[in-house]
């Protein structure tokens, strides 16, 4: 159940509609837009419908039942596109934002190399995995915490944000000390322990879809990291599993209309993973921007075919600036624009 106040409802109503929802034994949880504030009940129901007693309290314009299984992330609870914001990065605006960088940090030079390069090119956001879940116990699996700091002097060097991989809820804090956002990849995206430890994280989260998960599952896992405190869930669609061997995964693309329609949170395409090929790269993110997602996160390194991971699937250096002079044309379509 949502309960939506009134455009000018007081901060004392809505902390009357809070206390009321704390005495049902239920949590409130609250999304001010820009022109009204909504309060959500959170919690298991039980059959009971509390709606007559939310009606009239004072500042309360109207009470709706919630119709989805996830509901801090429906779009019944907030109609307007959630931005998460990273200093003066928007994703979610007008702005198409491109993350980029190399599957792994291997050293200082390839991840300065790189960070220089995807910046000038007109990415955003610098990516690069410290701590790699790999499905062979043999392939290399990061630095670690040195690939942290690696990361941390590229932004240092070139003030672009950085996200990263957190596999386990032990290591959340430290790569919080480093990190401005937290990526959860397919394999982790319900691990429930680790996402509720990211929903109180204070840093804004990228979570990956499953490789075979639908998309209610996703975005139930999304509701736990909202639901445990962090609104700054950034969506991101990398490729599904299917019969389908002629690339990596299969990109799901009808994604992005239905996310748009069922949740406020923005989306994210990662053309990358979704195909394994780095020549289907570019015509994915082009098809991405055009479709409407938010963003879009790309594996790039100096030299692909030496990458210690996912190098098949990595654009070398001119092929992402190719790639983002296309795009610019294609974000274009949705009114949108790249740096």
């Amino acid at each position: 159940m949502i309960v939506a106040m009134k455009s000018d409802a007081t901060e004392s109503e809505i902390e009357g509609v809070c206390e009321h929802v704390r005495a049902l034994g239920y949590r409130p949880h609250q999304i001010k837009g820009e022109e009204r504030t909504v309060v959500a009940v959170v919690g298991k129901a039980q059959g009971v419908d509390h709606t007559s007693e939310f009606i009239n309290y004072p500042g309360v314009e109207n009470v709706m039942a919630i119709q989805q299984p996830f509901k801090l992330v429906s779009r019944q609870v907030k109609s307007s596109k959630t931005i998460v914001r990273i200093g003066d990065i928007a994703i979610g605006g007008d702005e198409l934002i491109v993350m980029a960088g190399p599957c792994s940090v291997e050293s200082r030079e390839q991840i300065l190399e790189t960070a220089r390069a995807v910046k000038q090119s007109g990415a955003r956001i610098l990516r690069g995995g410290a701590f790699k879940p790999r499905t062979s116990p043999y392939d290399f699996q990061g630095l670690e915490q040195e690939g942290l700091k690696l990361l941390a002097e590229a932004r240092r060097e070139t003030g672009l944000p950085i996200i990263t991989e957190v596999m386990s809820a032990e290591d959340v804090e430290m790569i919080a000390e480093y990190a401005d956002i937290l990526q959860v990849g397919a394999r982790n995206m319900q691990n429930f322990t680790l996402l509720k430890k990211l929903g109180r994280a204070g840093r804004p989260v990228l979570l990956k879809r499953g490789m075979s998960s639908t998309i209610k599952e996703f975005l139930m896992s999304a509701e736990y990291i909202v639901a445990h405190g962090n609104p700054d869930v950034i969506l991101c669609e990398r490729g599904i599993r299917t019969f389908e061997t002629a690339t990596r995964n299969t990109l799901d693309l009808a994604v992005v209309p239905v996310l748009n329609e069922l949740t406020h949170l923005p989306v994210v395409i990662d053309p990358s993973h979704a195909t394994g090929k780095r020549s289907l790269v570019a015509p994915l993110a082009k098809a991405a921007a055009a479709i409407g997602a938010d963003g879009l996160i790309v594996e790039v390194h100096p030299t692909p075919d030496q990458a210690l991971s996912d190098g098949a699937q990595s654009l070398d250096l001119p092929m992402f600036e190719a790639m983002m002079q296309q795009v610019r044309r294609y974000a274009a379509i949705e009114g949108r624009y790249v740096a």
